[in-house]
């Protein structure tokens, strides 16, 4: 057992070793790297400070022209907005004028297709009607006639009906 003893010390003393070996490395490491971070910070303060300097005064000098440009941009857009609002209720009244000037131009016509309507059939009742009942009198008229001179020129004898023309129309 004091042999396992002695082995456990040794053990633990090269852990140790070991450890502070470790240790050591990551000491080492951590100054070389600050060394490259100060290094690093230098090269940032000499190049990069006089740029932000320069942006600074840059944006300085600048800010009231950027407050007067979005002045006018607040403005150009209140006017633009009213002029919108205005255009709106233009375009709606002359959409609700138009659509009431084709009601009126379809009441119009209409009524004058419905007046045409009317006077085709008056014309239609009082013209051609009594035209179409002369017509047939007279055709009826003048076959009869036919039928009895013709039945007096051939001495008695009837001759076959010749066809009326409107009797062709009805074929």
């Amino acid at each position: 057992m004091e042999n396992l003893t002695a082995v456990f010390v040794a053990l633990t003393g090269i852990a140790v070793a070991l450890q502070a070996g470790v240790l050591l490395a990551m000491y080492l490491a951590m100054r070389k790297s600050a060394a490259q971070m100060e290094t690093l910070a230098a090269e940032v303060k000499t190049k990069l400070l006089p740029t932000a300097e320069l942006a600074h005064e840059i944006l300085t000098e600048m800010r009231p022209k950027v407050e007067i440009i979005a002045d006018n941009l607040q403005e150009s857009t209140t006017v633009m907005r009213d002029q919108v609002k205005r255009m709106d209720a233009t375009v709606n009244d002359v959409v609700d004028r138009a659509r009431l000037q084709v009601i009126r131009a379809d009441e119009l016509l209409t009524r004058t297709l419905d007046r045409v309507e009317q006077t085709s059939d008056m014309v239609h009742k009082t013209v051609i009607s009594p035209v179409r009942q002369l017509s047939g009198l007279m055709q009826g008229i003048t076959v009869g006639l036919e039928f009895l001179f013709a039945g007096r020129k051939n001495g008695g004898r009837r001759e076959e009906r010749r066809p009326v023309p409107q009797d062709e129309m009805f074929i």
